[in-house]
């Protein structure tokens, strides 16, 4: 519900720090390839100019307008979705003047990769964006796109990574040396034997007291010291967390992740280990 929460007076939610201030997650990434090493991968998304540079989004929730004018955001070769709940989906109608953009250069729309699920919620939800029978002239350019077995984008290779969040089975992102769980109760075991070698992970941890579909901030820990990443950030954040306290008892090498955090990654080292 966002940090601080509508109608809430609780210290949290009254906090100074601006630690304590939450948007809706998500996360933006940049990187660039060798053109010569983009060229590679014609079965995968590519910028129109080919150089290499590259900009891929995970999630478009409510507050994704914002995020995108506090890092200047103003080209994007993809999104990916994690799953089809309300804060991870409702920004997508944000995404029209960046798909007019990304239309103008490369004469596409700019490709959603989302699960059958997803894609059926999504469908309906946005039925003027995506229904053959909408009249609407300035609906976003873009165009739902399976997920597959993974998505390539320049020479970057974005694993799908099954989880569970109560009931609903979602997915997280592997590319590289990092991996992306938001919104997680479950981990199964398949999934464990994806995130070998990580570096960098991106975990949710939503609070102390039990969920029935979100981990808590134990559960959470004990996730991470099992998979073992050099550096674990604790996201998808409630109100009952305050950012100081929390980190002062979590394990070394664990924290509460902030909004406008930003991370510079190695993405050639450690390559993806594929479940047998």
């Amino acid at each position: 519900m966002g940090v601080p929460t509508l109608g809430c007076d609780c210290p949290v939610c009254h906090s100074t720090d601006p630690r304590d201030r939450r948007l809706r997650p998500s996360i933006l990434l940049r990187w660039s390839d060798p053109a010569e090493r983009t060229a590679q991968h014609p079965s995968g998304v590519q910028t129109s100019e080919q150089t290499g540079e590259h900009c891929v989004l995970i999630d478009t929730g409510p507050d994704f307008r914002e995020q995108a004018l506090a890092c200047d955001l103003r080209t994007l070769d993809a999104v990916l979705y994690t799953h089809s709940h309300a804060d991870h989906i409702l920004g997508l109608d944000d995404l029209r003047p960046l798909s007019y953009l990304h239309q103008d250069r490369t004469g596409e729309p700019i490709p959603l990769f989302v699960s059958a699920e997803t894609r059926a919620v999504m469908e309906h939800v946005f039925s003027y964006t995506f229904s053959q029978a909408s009249t609407y002239s300035h609906r976003a350019r873009v165009a739902l796109r399976e997920i597959g077995t993974g998505v390539t984008v320049g020479h970057l290779r974005f694993q799908p990574i099954r989880l569970l969040h109560g009931a609903l089975e979602i997915v997280g992102w592997r590319f590289g040396p990092v991996a992306y769980l938001t919104d997680v109760s479950d981990i199964p075991e398949a999934s464990f034997e994806q995130l070998h070698g990580l570096d960098t992970l991106v975990l949710s941890a939503l609070r102390h007291k039990p969920h029935p579909s979100h981990a808590t901030v134990a559960q959470a820990v004990l996730w991470a010291q099992r998979i073992g990443a050099r550096q674990t950030w604790l996201t998808h954040i409630s109100h009952d967390l305050g950012h100081q306290q929390t980190n002062q008892m979590l394990p070394s090498g664990i924290e509460l992740a902030w909004d406008g955090l930003t991370l510079e990654l190695d993405l050639d080292a450690h390559p993806i280990r594929q479940a047998e």
